[in-house]
């Protein structure tokens, strides 16, 4: 039997799921954070995208989660627990042989609850709890919590260190799209599901002694540490608790909570996730030292061990020592789970201090880092941004990929409206410029951001209805503003003592139609690498520009090829980006282009070079980072 969506009809009927209430980030949890918030995000159902790019990229993903078969996301796991299934396998990562198999569907619950909560869809969501109903069904068949779409044999492997491809990882993923289907679309079933895989994985470590674990750990883990301290949070079981902190890893902790940076050599996207776990534990128990490693960890990769994009990775490692940058471009920079942890991690510290420059480096990896990794014609994303010169950008197959990156890339384009504002209880901060509708009920307040940036250098807040008492708007003055923001409120200006890299607060009481005009004049500027003068990229405002370099040979099948295939003729293809003859202002040797939105051209070079955002290059080789020489004469 299946229901009009083209799935098998599941155990809740769909008036009795939809009737279960959509509830905020963790927020039905037994136990209260130790650290309270400074900031404080608001959840998905209270903003909603207005018409922008960022909408379109939603609704893209959006309609790829609708026509992914829930039977095939589950094939694998019911071939695991016995029981008999008829759907066709998927390809990729998700093929029956694939080692981190299954990872993909964890990704999926995600995306379906974060999808649910960015713009009302029904039919996800009961999607996804009919994939959560199927996967209870196969944990009862395991009899003992067990819950995967590969053998508990992966995890005798593990134990007896024996190759095998990260099955705590894998594991990790399912039980954190298994906590965000209970905390925002409320599926008591999930987090029974959850609980149960929790208690098998609490088994199968409690014989295992602390040199048995730390060995275990050298495989990659996922954020285990941070969906074991989300679940305590929720249950208040002080198992779960226990069990989080045995995935602390104390090799890689000790380190970064003496302040040393010992990244080099290590394998980027299996930390990162870790230090998102130790800010978890940071907020559940207020220990400084897990404050620490999550906040110089995040010094250290963004300030040293970054590109200009704020995405960080060069095949996946950390090859080098800080800021030793020039010799990190190639075709496999980026990797684009990275960029989607690192904002996590950016979200926490943010709400623990509400620091401009937190929210100015959300906003840079958000635009440069995430934006562009979809294929604007099919919602397909990527694994790598190339910022070698001469490279294009590769997209994942439908059916045939399921790339890590992939499913980061679903959760992603789920949650664009996510971080774009914060509240305390006396107001609110606008962190991003993103055309959007606030709607704050707890404080009677809403709110129409209406802009175009950053194509226009303007946004403007329109209070639609408000308190009958003093609110508090603080909205960013960006780093990159260096030639100041101006403020009208109501048509009048508005006194702005506020820096670059800092908040303009506005209190007063607020009327509807009531409106905030800000205009932010966007500059040409350069960055060039910490360890090369002569290795520049170009950005205006807080957008990275890419030079266009032709579309000779860039086909559909290599758009949406091998992501390993672009490695080949890497000198040839360096050679297509022409060396520049400049000095100085970026302004003296880049004219933007009237009348065309964002469209610049080199002048006085051979040749000229046109430059466009990285993140709206699709099907062209180009270049991020140039080699500026002086002038001859």
């Amino acid at each position: 039997m299946t229901n009009g969506h083209g799935f098998p009809a599941m155990a809740m009927t769909r008036r009795q799921l939809l009737a279960a209430p959509l509830v905020s980030y963790l927020a039905r949890g037994a136990v209260k954070d130790t650290v309270a918030p400074v900031a404080l995000p608001f959840p998905l159902t209270q903003v909603r995208l207005l018409d922008s790019p960022f909408l379109k990229s939603m609704n893209l993903n959006r309609a790829y989660l609708h026509d992914l078969d829930a039977d095939r996301l589950l094939h694998t796991f019911r071939l695991n627990a016995g029981i008999p299934s008829k759907a066709r396998s998927l390809g990729g990562w998700e093929k029956p042989d694939g080692e981190l198999r299954g990872h993909f569907t964890g990704h999926y619950l995600s995306a379906c609850a974060l999808m649910s909560g960015a713009a009302p869809d029904a039919a996800l969501r009961e999607k996804g709890g009919y994939i959560v109903n199927a996967l209870a069904e196969c944990q009862k068949a395991h009899g003992n919590g067990y819950l995967s779409a590969f053998p508990e044999s992966f995890f005798t492997r593990l134990r007896n260190g024996q190759k095998v491809w990260a099955p705590f990882y894998t594991l990790h993923k399912i039980m954190a799209g298994l906590i965000d289907q209970y905390t925002l679309c409320g599926n008591e079933q999930a987090l029974q599901v959850v609980s149960g895989m929790a208690s098998w994985i609490g088994n199968y470590a409690k014989p295992l002694s602390d040199a048995d674990m730390a060995r275990i750990e050298k495989v990659e883990f996922g954020g285990t540490n941070e969906a074991l301290y989300n679940l305590y949070a929720i249950t208040g079981d002080p198992a779960h608790m226990e069990l989080a902190h045995r995935f602390d890893q104390t090799s890689f902790f000790d380190p970064l909570a003496a302040g040393r940076d010992e990244l080099k050599g290590l394998h980027v996207n299996t930390h990162i996730p870790k230090v998102i776990g130790a800010a978890r534990r940071y907020e559940l128990t207020g220990e400084p030292r897990y404050r620490d490693i999550a906040a110089y960890f995040w010094a250290q990769t963004v300030g040293h061990h970054s590109y200009v994009t704020g995405g960080t990775s060069n095949a996946e490692f950390w090859r080098t020592a800080p800021d030793q940058m020039a010799s990190e471009l190639g075709p496999t920079t980026q990797e684009c789970c990275c960029t989607y942890n690192m904002l996590k991690l950016t979200r926490h510290l943010f709400g623990w201090t509400a620091d401009a420059r937190y929210a100015d480096y959300y906003e840079r990896a958000l635009f440069n880092g995430i934006l562009g990794t979809m294929d604007p014609r099919d919602g397909m994303t990527m694994y790598y941004v190339p910022l070698d010169s001469g490279y294009w950008k590769i997209f994942g197959k439908p059916l045939d990929s399921f790339w890590c990156c992939t499913g980061t890339g679903t959760e992603s384009f789920s949650k664009l409206a996510d971080s774009v504002y914060f509240h305390d209880d006396g107001g609110l901060w606008v962190n991003l410029f993103i055309a959007s509708e606030l709607d704050w009920p707890e404080r009677q307040f809403r709110m129409r951001q209406q802009t175009r940036f950053p194509d226009e250098a303007t946004s403007t807040l329109a209070v639609e209805t408000a308190p009958a008492s003093p609110l508090k708007i603080r909205v960013r003055v960006p780093c990159w503003a260096r030639e100041g923001v101006s403020v009208r409120v109501n048509g009048r200006a508005a006194p702005n003592a506020a820096q670059a890299g800092s908040y303009l607060t506005l209190e007063r009481i607020w009327k509807t139609g009531d409106r905030i005009e800000l205009h932010m004049p966007m500059s040409l500027r350069i960055e060039a690498m910490p360890d090369d003068a002569t290795l520049q990229a170009v950005l205006y405002g807080p957008v990275v520009l890419a030079g266009d370099l032709g579309s000779a040979g860039i086909t559909s099948e290599v758009l949406h090829g091998d992501t390993f295939a672009a490695a080949k003729d890497r000198a040839a293809l360096r050679a297509t980006a022409p060396e520049m003859a400049a000095a100085g202002d970026p302004s003296g040797w880049i004219r933007r282009e009237g009348g065309n939105g964002l469209v610049f051209h080199t002048t006085g070079q051979r040749p000229d070079v046109k430059l466009i955002p990285l993140n709206r290059v699709y099907d062209q080789r180009y270049a991020v980072y140039w080699r500026v020489r002086p002038p001859a004469g």
